[in-house]
């Protein structure tokens, strides 16, 4: 990873995100060696930000997913590049599949990114993925994408927001918008979700468009505290 990639952020910066399900017979130790692996991967040159955690709070998700995995590139390119990279592919084939029965990814493009590109240490983050009700008009999801960009300037907790349109589907499970949302802490986080009347309104503006929904939190580790 680029020491530039701590400051300023490129002019387009690609989200990916995995989740996963982590086998309920996983010993700790095989858990603890996968994201000790995936986070050995900031490294890469691709890379500008990685970070592999457990999942703080799933609030909402048909699939009860355990772990996570945020990375950010500076391109298209950079996420094949890095999805092709032997140290990628070892790490997914020995350290991943043996203790996961269930992984889903997303990947969208966050234009004019404003912030650090990477999220300090001990910042929470909101994940929403969404999934449209078949034969949803392009015009729905062009609302859904307007609600979800507006919602920074309503709650003053969220101190970064990027959204945007799947470009990956072979692995999304049907969800085609998604959203990243960076607060200074866990705290934040609760202190918007206590806004309820707030929250459920722009819920509202969009809740009947979509068919399912994935929301769910956690908190970027240090590189030495990433475990289970």
């Amino acid at each position: 990873m680029s020491t530039a990639a701590a400051a300023a952020p490129p002019p387009e910066t690609i989200e990916h995100v995995v989740l996963f399900k982590v086998k309920e017979t996983a010993e700790p130790s095989g858990v603890q060696s996968m994201l000790s692996s995936l986070n050995a991967l900031v490294s890469l040159d691709p890379v500008l930000h990685l970070s592999a955690a457990p999942i703080h709070r799933l609030k909402s998700s048909p699939i009860p997913f355990t772990h996570l995995l945020h990375c950010r590139y500076s391109s298209k390119d950079g996420l094949k590049a890095y999805a092709v990279h032997p140290s990628h592919v070892a790490a997914v084939k020995e350290r991943v599949l043996p203790v996961c029965d269930d992984v889903m990814a997303v990947d969208w493009v966050a234009r004019d990114l404003l912030g650090l590109v990477v999220p300090p240490p001990g910042s929470a983050v909101r994940l929403s993925f969404l999934k449209l009700k078949e034969g949803s008009a392009a015009e729905a999801k062009d609302e859904i994408l307007r609600v979800i960009g507006g919602v920074k300037e309503k709650f003053e907790e969220i101190q970064q927001l990027t959204v945007g349109e799947n470009f990956s589907p072979e692995r999304a499970k049907g969800y085609s918008i998604a959203s990243l949302a960076v607060f200074p802490g866990v705290g934040e986080i609760d202190s918007m979700d206590a806004k309820g009347e707030l929250v459920s309104s722009e819920k509202d503006k969009v809740r009947e468009h979509l068919e399912s929904v994935i929301v769910l939190d956690f908190v970027v580790p240090s590189s030495q505290s990433a475990s289970l």
